[in-house]
């Protein structure tokens, strides 16, 4: 019924995939594989939704990328029918979640970086929480696989996020302050007063232990170390 009142199958799971992923850039094929349509469609499509100015467009590294444009006057109520758990976008967004919960306690997950071609924060995504290390691994691997490219990214436990940004870590505001978007967020930890409730929690469960600086996990320590040296130059 959705697709008779917006006009096509393929308009429809282009504006699940958009609205599913308001921060997220995607080019053409990359398009086509999400929501599997012809590409001939897609291009279509694609121009129709550019021409009303539901979603915008930019060439960068020689590719041209689409994204949903946030300041459409209908954004807010287009953004309820077709955001997050709706159709393609569904999938999308259920298919990332579940695959970072098998890593661990996740308490959050972000992508950034070429995800939402903001390269400023130095990473791709920020993964907060009890890591498995070898499952991290892996995770990695099958998103180099399917991007085709180096992926960056920082771990850190919850205990070292919430002390980084008391002492206002210049390599994690970056990361905050950056493009990005959010998968699993427990506790607020990017939002006002989401760390004062994380910092309470982990206060109590901690409660009778002694006081100590949290070990920065190494990839976390490399992506400081190149934000470091890049300030320098």
């Amino acid at each position: 019924m959705i697709e008779q009142l917006f006009g096509s199958k393929t308009r429809v799971k282009l504006l699940q995939l958009f609205y599913s992923n308001p921060n997220r850039s995607f080019y053409v094929r990359e398009i086509t594989r999400k929501i599997d349509e012809q590409i001939n469609s897609v291009r279509r499509e694609l121009s129709n939704l550019l021409n009303i100015g539901i979603i915008s467009s930019e060439t960068t590294n020689n590719r041209l990328y689409y994204e949903v444009n946030k300041s459409f006057q209908f954004y807010a109520p287009l953004s309820q029918i077709f955001g997050a758990g709706q159709g393609a976008g569904e999938d999308e967004a259920s298919e990332a979640s579940a695959a970072l919960k098998s890593l661990g306690n996740i308490e959050l997950a972000l992508y950034t970086g070429q995800f939402t071609r903001d390269d400023k924060s130095g990473v791709d995504f920020l993964l907060v929480g009890d890591i498995n290390q070898t499952q991290l691994a892996k995770f990695v691997g099958v998103m180099e696989k399917k991007e085709g490219k180096a992926i960056r990214y920082a771990v850190m436990d919850k205990k070292e996020f919430i002390y980084r940004k008391e002492v206002n870590d210049r390599f994690l505001l970056t990361v905050l302050e950056s493009k990005k978007q959010v998968v699993i967020d427990k506790y607020g930890l990017v939002g006002e007063g989401g760390t004062a409730r994380a910092a309470a929690e982990e206060g109590s469960e901690g409660a009778g232990e002694g006081s100590q600086e949290p070990e920065t996990s190494p990839n976390a320590k490399k992506s400081a170390a190149t934000k470091k040296s890049k300030a320098a130059k």
